[in-house]
């Protein structure tokens, strides 16, 4: 059975959980391996945490050369370990720095490239949401090993046991992939809720908050869940750009997604409605968005939402 590499998503050698279920979805394709690109000194703890997963292999690439470089060496990285194991499949997780490593690593293997998977089965087969949401559409690589980045929320993580075996791997790094580095960095303000674009919950709120986002807040705190804006609200100074869910803001896949005081114009609806499960709170009945709902409540979300906040809280007690 051909390998399949899973590029490791993780913070000093924290796994993160969108990981996980690429190796879920790897191990429909063939062999799951993990690719590890950091700290050598991290390599055994990752793997102890990936093999519960299914990853047989984890090929620890120590970035000792490449920290502080953009993404250009780990394409190279990638596509150094391709040559190597042939693999049938690259997953790698939807993000920004994700699809800019994809992207290269198809174009030095000379593959077919698939971004934002929804979901992937056997043979490659994978699922996307396209053209800002309105169509959704099966799509396979035809050439080379197929590069995919898929979306965090895609797969349930499915533990299983497997050997984990470390082994070291050396690339070569040209000086032509060090020509973007960082000069500056600082560490994101923890706001002690999720990732907004790996949260399983995201409950957003648009121009109906009018500003104030503490209903929505209180709401997803109880959820436990990530806290999302639309255009409108960002644009209007009350979230920033970090927070926008759009088309020109972060893609979201949730299980469950709560949009309040969000009309539902295009560009909001095709960050978002891939969720498994939508919820509209709005005012406006004649809201675009309740036209995509699983669910809607017409009313005011600074109403709605407390009244649901305490429903929850009393039902955890």
């Amino acid at each position: 059975m051909s390998e399949v590499l899973v590029v490791v998503d993780h913070v000093d050698g924290a796994v993160k959980k969108p990981t996980y279920e690429l190796l879920t979805i790897a191990a429909r394709l063939g062999e799951p391996s993990a690719v590890f690109i950091g700290s050598a000194a991290q390599g055994a703890q990752v793997a102890e945490a990936v093999k519960a997963y299914g990853a047989e292999k984890v090929y620890v690439v120590d970035d000792a050369q490449i920290k502080g470089y953009l993404v250009a060496p780990k394409a190279e990285v990638l596509q150094q370990l391709v040559a190597k194991t042939s693999p049938a499949a690259v997953l790698i997780q939807s993000s920004a720095e994700g699809k800019e490593i994809a992207a290269r690593l198809s174009v030095k293997i000379s593959s077919g490239l698939i971004t934002d998977a929804v979901d992937v089965q056997a043979g490659g087969i994978t699922t996307q949401s396209v053209f800002a949401g309105n169509f959704t559409v099966n799509a396979k690589a035809t050439q080379g090993t197929p590069v995919i980045t898929v979306k965090p929320n895609s797969a349930a993580p499915v533990e299983k046991a497997a050997a984990g075996a470390v082994e070291q791997f050396d690339a070569v790094i040209s000086d032509a992939a060090k020509t973007a580095q960082i000069v500056a960095s600082q560490p994101r303000q923890a706001s002690g809720r999720p990732e907004l674009t790996e949260a399983a919950v995201v409950v957003s709120g648009g121009r109906g908050t009018g500003g104030d986002f503490t209903s929505v807040e209180a709401f997803a705190d109880s959820l436990g869940a990530a806290v999302g804006a639309s255009r409108a609200a960002v644009d209007s100074g009350w979230k920033p750009h970090t927070f926008q869910v759009g088309q020109t803001g972060k893609t979201v896949s949730p299980q469950l997604y709560v949009a309040a005081g969000i009309s539902g114009a295009i560009q909001h609806r095709a960050g978002m409605q891939t969720a498994k499960t939508i919820v509209a709170v709005n005012k406006d009945e004649e809201a675009p968005l309740f036209e995509l709902v699983d669910f809607g409540v017409v009313g005011d979300l600074h109403a709605v939402l407390p009244a649901a906040t305490a429903q929850i809280e009393a039902r955890k007690g």
